[in-house]
């Protein structure tokens, strides 16, 4: 990434889809810039102020780590979450 600031994602809990697939949203944030991609299939869906390298590098890196943000993912209860409680 070329930008020197701090990149943060977060991700969402487990989706289950109508195919009976279950994805994770993921977004990358670096100040006003964004991207949104998805477990496991890596593909970032859309982006704003990243360019398009680093948006694939954002893809490159869903897919390497699809096993920890799944797990990770799996731990979100969005319930507890809105609360403000976090992961049990």
């Amino acid at each position: 990434m070329g930008k020197s600031e701090e990149v943060r994602m977060t991700y969402s809990g487990i989706i289950p889809q109508k195919d009976g697939k279950k994805i994770a949203r993921v977004v990358f944030e670096r100040g006003k810039d964004t991207a949104e991609g998805v477990v496991p299939s890596g593909k970032i869906e859309r982006f704003s102020g990243f360019t398009a390298e680093e948006a694939a590098q954002l893809g490159r890196y869903l897919m390497q780590h699809e096993n920890e943000i799944l797990a990770k993912a799996r731990e979100v209860h969005p319930l507890r979450n809105w609360l403000g409680k976090g992961p049990k």
